[in-house]
């Protein structure tokens, strides 16, 4: 169990790291529901095959991030062995909340749209309630028991949407307060993953995963402003600001009479690495465009990868950086400030305005 939190940590420590940054999603988009059945058997103390328990489930969940998602999984078993029949057609139920992790996109990033083969873990905690209508039943004091479920998908995605997928799951299912000796196993013996309270499952499943409000049924990778795009834009930028040096006094002159004095030049933008807020040699480049003794403002900005906290934190490093450094230059910084992440589609960008 420990090495299964180890795992959930890691994932939602690594998704920043992994993960493009996709269009943002709306409450209910990536939304899937499907259906699964197979066999389970008691993992220890008889034969695996003279004990099986057909099980039908239905299951409802939402992908939150490309790596991370929850659902709920509800299963009904018609048989119980290896114990005597309870005398009903269903003899368990057991409802799970449910944690995935795609594992394919945690360690491999996702694409644009899911692989044709996936694999992702699934564990969760749930509530389980024998039903019965005989004798042995009636002898039984506790009827309901705490469960842990620990899973692998081995997930195949169809069509050219990839809104169908079909699965097949090895599992094993905790009693975790279930006690021996008693009937059906069921008691309270306080909480433990015990191996000897516990059944492997193997069941096949299909999904249907709902159109989104992005057009399509997954996720959709945000179209950021392209390194190439910001320096073509900071190129033009200078060039501009060439062509007005080379004018006539007297143009110039011109020109600014036209323009209020507070109005605000074209912005540079100044591009850093995820994570960083340490200037490039590119970066400097761009910022000794700004001419000694103007006044600026900075606004930091991050991207969508990872907490609130770390992203205004690091904006607000990029804007320090930036002013540190056209300070030494001679400018005037009017401001500097870090704004987080702005948008869906917030690059990691300082932006310098030139008054």
């Amino acid at each position: 169990m420990k090495k299964l939190v180890l795992l959930f940590t890691a994932a939602i420590l690594a998704v920043s790291a992994s993960a493009q940054t996709v269009e943002e999603s709306k409450t209910f988009d990536n939304i899937y529901v499907g259906v699964n059945g197979g066999l389970a058997t008691k993992a220890t103390g008889h034969a695996w095959m003279k004990g099986l328990d057909p099980n039908f489930g239905v299951r409802i969940g939402r992908n939150i991030t490309p790596v991370l998602g929850v659902a709920i999984e509800s299963n009904a078993y018609f048989s119980n062995k290896p114990w005597a029949s309870t005398g009903t057609v269903v003899r368990y139920l057991n409802t799970s909340f449910l944690g995935t992790v795609n594992l394919s996109n945690l360690f491999g990033g996702y694409l644009g749209q899911p692989r044709p083969f996936e694999v992702s873990a699934v564990a969760g905690l749930g509530w389980g309630h024998l039903f019965g209508n005989s004798k042995e039943y009636d002898k039984a004091v506790c009827v309901n028991n705490l469960t842990s479920k620990v899973a692998l998908d081995f997930a195949f995605n169809l069509g050219v949407d990839k809104a169908w997928q079909i699965y097949i799951e090895p599992a094993i299912m905790y009693g975790l307060n279930d006690k021996s000796n008693t009937p059906y196993n069921l008691g309270n013996d306080g909480i433990k993953f015990d191996v000897n309270h516990a059944f492997v499952q193997l069941n096949a499943g299909v999904i249907y995963k709902f159109k989104n409000s992005n057009g399509t049924h997954n996720f959709k990778i945000a179209q950021l402003r392209d390194q190439s795009e910001i320096d073509g834009l900071n190129a033009q930028i200078s060039d501009l600001r060439n062509e007005l040096a080379k004018k006539p006094k007297e143009v110039i002159k011109e020109v600014i009479k036209e323009v209020p004095a507070e109005a605000t030049a074209c912005p540079l933008f100044v591009t850093f690495a995820q994570g960083k807020a340490d200037l490039t040699k590119d970066a400097k480049k761009v910022l000794d465009n700004v001419t000694n003794g103007a006044t600026v403002e900075i606004i930091g900005t991050a991207s969508p990868e990872g907490s609130v906290k770390i992203n205004k934190q690091l904006s607000q490093n990029r804007a320090n950086n930036v002013a540190k450094y056209l300070k030494s230059k001679g400018v005037v910084v009017k401001d500097a400030t870090g704004k987080g992440v702005q948008g869906v589609t917030s690059n990691r960008l300082a932006v310098v305005y030139v008054k």
